[in-house]
């Protein structure tokens, strides 16, 4: 796998690239994460001629931290990145944190995005009709609560020392435990420099995105796992309506376990290679 560096407007972003030919997916990663893509996906994406490339977040790995970034301006990174490799056009999948960017990859870049697969991701913070927080982990609450409090709230929360308890599934802790052990290479080092990008991220998701999904034009797949409780499923439900995206809703999986359903996200993508 190639490891670039790319310069955008005095910063850096790092790279990923499984340069196996084929059709470009570019993988957004979740909170906190670093941008490795998902090597539990790769066998999947070989079989279907699809080619990884994703990017560490500012703030994260070796990207050069932004305060202030909203979820928009992942479209710009995106597309710096994609420059840098010569890809005029490709599709993008994220999970978790990356949902949200994802899709405002597909609303800001329609004329180079081919199409969005967003994995558990939230809905923007002022959602008419949704209540944000409901069925979401207590500890998460506290977390994004703080964030919508400010950037010193926020940061005074992960000071703390506060102890986050995501309230995994049992399929998500088989998950964990099997394929997905992957994250383990990609939370650790996240929050190896300090907590700097978590906290961006976590002021992105509540404030102004940048972007209205409704804006959304290109194809867009949303999966959810009913008994998430990082990310209710509640919120994939009012995105599909905003986006009209297609939805598909797992009701044994949480958090985690639904990317034993990604397989088969990829086969929808490839579709619109």
């Amino acid at each position: 796998m190639a490891e670039l560096t790319v310069t955008l407007d005095g910063r850096t972003l790092h790279a990923h690239d499984t340069g196996t030919g084929g059709f470009p997916v570019f993988w957004l990663h979740g909170t906190p994460n670093t941008g490795a893509p998902p090597e539990p996906l790769f066998a999947d994406a070989a079989r279907l001629g699809l080619r990884w490339v994703s990017y560490d977040r500012p703030g994260y790995g070796g990207s050069t931290r932004t305060p202030g970034r909203d979820l928009a301006s992942a479209a710009r990174d995106v597309a710096a990145v994609a420059d840098a490799l010569g890809l005029d056009r490709f599709a993008v999948v994220g999970h978790s944190g990356g949902a949200p960017h994802a899709l405002a990859c597909g609303a800001l870049l329609p004329s180079r995005v081919s199409a969005v697969v967003a994995s558990a991701g939230l809905a923007p913070f002022d959602a008419d009709g949704l209540d944000w927080f409901g069925g979401m982990a207590p500890s998460g609450v506290a977390s994004l609560r703080a964030a919508a409090a400010g950037r010193a709230e926020k940061e005074a929360y992960e000071a703390s020392g506060a102890e986050y308890d995501p309230e995994f599934t049992e399929a998500d802790i088989e998950a964990l435990n099997g394929p997905w052990s992957w994250f383990d290479q990609v939370v650790g080092p996240a929050l190896a420099g300090g907590p700097g990008g978590l906290v961006d991220d976590d002021i992105a998701y509540v404030g102004p995105w940048g972007f209205d999904p409704a804006e959304l034009r290109v194809p867009a797949l949303l999966l959810h796992g009913v008994r998430d409780r990082v990310v209710p499923s509640e919120h994939s439900e009012w995105l599909s309506a905003r986006c009209r995206a297609e939805l598909r809703l797992f009701p044994s999986d949480g958090h985690i376990s639904v990317l034993r359903h990604m397989p088969a996200a990829l086969e929808w993508v490839a579709q619109y290679r």
